[in-house]
């Protein structure tokens, strides 16, 4: 005989679900024991997976760094030697043919934590920039003015 669940107590729903599941279990064939144990042994290795993982990363991030560093020209920089100075701002200007580097410069300083002191044509206009904006410079003068060829 089937009896409602509104109709019966609280205490005897609690009842009424504890002998269904003590039949589930009785029924399915599980002991509480067993469970807990495989539980606990699907828990450790779930910590050995995320170590395992934890570990590999770690790894790569190694090999990455340096393949990274591997990839960096390292540049050593005198005093009064020639340089251009990289200009970041001119992403905002586009032109193909417009060149990224400006100077030369010279230095006037260089500190062992990476920035140097440029001096400009001016001997008053000194700056300080980051070693890592800055290249050697190989030529001679820079033209600044355009060059016209006519096409007949």
């Amino acid at each position: 005989m089937s009896f409602g669940l509104c109709n019966v107590p609280a205490t005897f729903q609690r009842l009424e679900l504890e002998y269904k599941a003590y039949w589930a279990t009785r029924f399915l064939n599980l002991d509480a024991k067993v469970v807990r144990e495989k539980w606990l042994l699907q828990l450790n290795e779930l910590d050995e997976f995320r170590v395992a993982a934890f570990e590999n990363s770690k790894i790569y991030k190694e090999k990455a760094k340096r393949w990274h560093d591997k990839k960096i020209a390292s540049r050593a920089f005198e005093l009064r030697q020639k340089v251009l100075l990289f200009n970041s701002r001119l992403k905002f200007f586009l032109g193909k043919l417009k060149s990224h580097w400006k100077g030369p410069y010279v230095i006037t300083r260089v500190s062992p934590y990476g920035h140097i002191e440029l001096q400009g044509k001016d001997p008053d206009t000194r700056f300080t920039v980051n070693g890592q904006r800055v290249k050697h410079y190989l030529g001679g003068d820079i033209e600044r003015g355009g060059s016209t060829l006519l096409l007949s």
